[in-house]
């Protein structure tokens, strides 16, 4: 384990507050909801319902004796053993839980339910709706505009996710784009000086509506030489609801394909593209660690010194990238990441408390605007970078 900062880690044992909501409230929520997606038997049922239980009036147990990943888990967090929930770590706690939510529904198992993605249903119907139909058919004005007019909106598109459509919009006579005034740090021309023609990697957040977006930008650098090959990463197996699979890159490229117009031919490219080598799928097993990247392994490490630009997307990559630590939002936003073996940046809208890289004017602004709620509304975004 790399050497821990001094800024304190995350936990959820303060009642009321966010972490706090997220495994008091919104796990029972989402048990319940997997639980009545999809036709599961008894024995799927009495798993999920232990679950509920489990993990809010519990303690954690480590997985059974033949589950798949036991040994790795176990050297993760096998001195969180027999402690609560919200007595551990955050960014722990929460992914062990999509761990065992994948344990109770039979997902690694044998039996019919391996390999059932148990949030496929929420995803794909993120892609079938009107909303989607008209992003996409934005990009139609958009081809006509400048290229470098292109590039920013695109950016802007992967950093909202599915508010893509606010990314779209044309730039307006000062130059900015809608949605400016929420982003709260924006370094998005150190950003794209960083796309030098080489290896873009992409760490991919959710599926359906928010990667969509995340392939067009990839489209837009690829097209147009700012990338000479690029690498998506994403999940090995479905992680924290709508985390992206190689499933959903597939399911997001038909729908591309499918499309008519600029978004028609910009998945026709990216299908190419992945069918020559230009663009790669990586589902790394430390894509779904409960672990900052500044644990990451050594051919993860290689991986990214070998970039000209890392872009991690979301809120979760973000958390993993700083550390799930309560930083002081003025922290520079180079030293939580001065571990990282390559040029990094960050698009990310803010739905967790950790944030750095912001001046004192902006946080205190926020602070007497909102109080701490600006910190997890996901009202607010950030593009961050790091040479």
């Amino acid at each position: 384990m790399s050497e821990a900062p001094a800024a304190p880690v995350i936990l959820s044992n303060v009642r009321g507050s966010f972490p706090w909501s997220v495994l008091a409230e919104r796990h029972p929520a989402l048990i319940r909801k997997v639980r009545d997606a999809f036709p599961y038997g008894p024995e799927q049922h009495r798993a999920l319902d232990a679950l509920l239980k489990d993990c809010t009036e519990g303690v954690i147990e480590p997985l059974g004796a033949r589950a798949d990943g036991r040994e790795q888990w176990e050297a993760w967090g096998r001195e969180y053993f027999g402690r609560s929930w919200f007595d551990v770590p955050f960014l722990w706690s929460e992914s062990y839980f999509y761990r065992q939510l994948l344990e109770a529904v039979g997902y690694f198992a044998p039996g019919p339910w391996r390999g059932i993605d148990p949030f496929r249903p929420f995803k794909l119907a993120e892609l079938d709706t009107t909303e989607a139909d008209e992003e996409l058919a934005a990009l139609d004005e958009l081809v006509h505009q400048p290229v470098e007019e292109q590039e920013l909106a695109l950016l802007h598109g992967s950093l909202w996710g599915n508010r893509a459509d606010l990314g779209f919009r044309l730039a307006g006579a000062d130059g900015g784009t809608a949605g400016d005034s929420q982003l709260v740090a924006d370094e998005s021309e150190l950003l794209r000086s960083l796309f030098a023609g080489g290896t873009l990697c992409v760490v991919a957040d959710n599926a359906g509506r928010e990667l969509v977006p995340d392939l067009l930008l990839i489209d837009h650098l690829l097209l147009h030489r700012r990338a000479g090959r690029a690498v998506l990463h994403v999940k090995p197996y479905p992680y924290y609801v709508s985390d992206a699979t190689t499933a959903d890159v597939v399911d997001a490229l038909r729908r591309l394909t499918a499309a008519k117009g600029a978004a028609g031919e910009s998945g026709h490219r990216l299908w190419s593209a992945m069918t020559d080598g230009r663009l790669t799928v990586r589902a790394h097993p430390f894509s779904c660690a409960p672990l900052p990247y500044a644990d990451m392994p050594d051919d993860l490490r290689e991986e990214f010194a070998a970039s000209d630009v890392t872009i991690m997307k979301g809120d979760l990559n973000y958390r993993r990238l700083i550390g799930d630590r309560r930083w002081p939002a003025t922290t520079p936003f180079t030293t939580p990441t001065a571990y990282f073996p390559g040029p990094v940046a960050a698009l990310r809208t803010l739905k967790s408390d950790v944030t750095v890289g912001l001046d004192a004017r902006t946080e205190a602004t926020l602070d007497a605007a909102e109080e701490q709620r600006w910190r997890t509304s996901g009202t607010h975004a950030l593009i961050q970078a790091r040479r």
